[in-house]
């Protein structure tokens, strides 16, 4: 066997090492069938915990596509300390579906940041970090993912069977990493609007680190959805449960 020196394995490892997180990750490179939900406006009641604090109030998605470009809004207020959470996702949509252009995000007790998609530069601009991101296609953000997800389910309904996984390259404010949604099922959720059968989705945290989401989009509204909860590795938590959908 060929010896190889220490320091070359040791400089190998260090540059390795010293490339960002997502960088390292494989990425989805399937371009999906998508068939985008019409515009409309969905309110929700919230319930939430920041740092052990419960928190519940109301919250809107505001949800607008149209001459190829979209414009997807999250708020969410509470009675004791008026908006607790900003999403703020805005884009093109091209052969692959959603594309951001920019992604901002506000938490309650956590300052604002926008994550920038330069792509002519063919590069992100994270919010938290001087690393930068490639554009290969197809990345979402925070907010686009879950309805990247619905376009492509109203478009091929029939794949969208329990155990099917749907997998996007995902960016926050941080990093950037492959999120797989996993369809647990079809259940009965009760709504503002009365009780809802929709798909149930998952996503468990890459390597037990990181966002926990579960999502579940219901086929007879649009694919809209109808219940989201977002757990953080921090603890916080964020529900939201469908009250009113108004079409626009």
């Amino acid at each position: 066997m060929k010896h190889i020196p220490y320091r070359a394995v040791l400089a190998a490892w260090l540059i390795a090492a010293s490339l960002p997180a997502a960088a390292q990750d494989e990425r989805p490179a399937v371009k999906y069938k998508f068939d985008l939900p019409p515009s409309a406006e969905l309110s929700y009641t919230v319930k939430a915990s920041s740092h052990g604090i419960p928190l519940s109030g109301n919250g809107t998605i505001g949800w607008q596509q149209g001459g190829g470009k979209y414009t997807l809004v999250t708020e969410a207020r509470s009675g004791m300390f008026g908006k607790v959470l900003e999403y703020r996702s805005e884009g093109t949509v091209d052969a692959w579906g959603l594309a951001p252009d920019t992604y901002y995000e506000k938490r309650i007790r956590k300052g604002a940041g926008t994550t920038t998609f330069r792509r002519d530069a063919k590069t992100i601009d994270l919010a938290d970090s001087d690393n930068t991101v490639p554009i290969h296609g197809g990345e979402q953000d925070r907010s686009s993912a879950p309805w990247q997800l619905a376009a492509i389910a109203r478009a091929t309904p029939q794949k969208f069977v329990p155990g099917s996984e749907w997998k996007f390259y995902v960016v926050g404010r941080r990093n950037a990493d492959t999120w797989s949604f996993k369809v647990v099922g079809t259940e009965t959720v009760k709504t503002g609007v009365g009780d809802v059968k929709a798909v149930h989705f998952s996503k468990a945290p890459p390597k037990g680190k990181g966002q926990q989401v579960d999502l579940w989009l219901a086929p007879s509204l649009e694919w809209y959805p109808v219940r989201l909860v977002f757990m953080e590795e921090d603890g916080d938590s964020f529900e939201q449960l469908l009250d009113r959908v108004v079409k626009k």
